[in-house]
């Protein structure tokens, strides 16, 4: 996109921005910003215009963000502090060495050379421990629902991405977003069915949602359940 420039309307800051394949106008929030977007040869007055119209529709959506970001949970990052697993609350314990750090029932083991490490320290080696441990969870429930439903996969991958919580290529290769692991486990049950169930179907038509339902029979519950407190799981 090119020709990006910030105005004010009221109380709301904006931006107009030139696209040259748009056909349309549009409205878009992104990051707390209201972004109109215009076709390239489009008057800036249209733009502006367009915001006007459309003001009650961006107080709306900027206030559901706001109220969004509120809920999500601040940490604070020390051993003795509580953190999510698998939708429980589980304490940060220091483990001995480096072989005894994994999360269990009861708590959560993390190894580092400090003992009292600093907060960005403690919350970068959580984060890592984190990865390493979903994506052995992650492993092991994708391979179970394949092998029940004798298909087979490539590879599983981590990743914290921004808007997808999962995907499966058409090369067999599941990736996943770290972060569903601290939801209820249902949740990431589900999760794993989506993806796992691509591997037959590489689409969203009847028969794939049907091949879900018969392994996740809860999935619509699940489903909504991580479209409206996705946000929450951070750490």
């Amino acid at each position: 996109m090119t020709g990006t420039k910030e105005f004010l309307f009221e109380d709301i800051p904006y931006r107009l921005v030139r696209s040259p394949r748009r056909k349309r106008l549009g409205l878009v929030l992104a990051q707390s910003s209201i972004e109109v977007r215009i076709p390239e040869r489009c008057a800036a007055r249209h733009g502006h215009q367009f915001l006007q119209d459309n003001i009650q529709w961006v107080r709306a959506q900027l206030l559901a963000a706001n109220q969004r970001a509120a809920q999500v949970p601040e940490y604070t990052y020390a051993f003795g502090g509580c953190f999510p697993w698998l939708g429980r609350s589980l304490p940060l314990e220091r483990a001995a060495n480096a072989q005894n750090a994994g999360i269990g029932a009861e708590s959560i083991r993390l190894y580092t050379r400090k003992r009292l490490p600093d907060p960005d320290q403690l919350q970068a080696a959580l984060q890592r421990l984190y990865q390493r441990e979903a994506l052995a969870l992650l492993t092991g429930k994708s391979r179970y629902l394949a092998d029940q439903l004798t298909l087979q996969f490539s590879s599983v991958r981590v990743r914290r991405t921004r808007s997808k919580w999962g995907h499966c290529s058409t090369r067999g290769e599941l990736q996943y977003n770290w972060l569903v692991c601290l939801a209820p486990e249902p949740v990431v049950d589900y999760l794993v069915a989506h993806e796992v169930c691509h591997l037959r179907h590489h689409n969203h038509s009847r028969a794939f949602w049907q091949l879900v339902q018969s392994v996740c029979p809860r999935f619509k519950v699940l489903r909504r359940w991580l479209r409206d407190n996705g946000h929450r799981l951070t750490v």
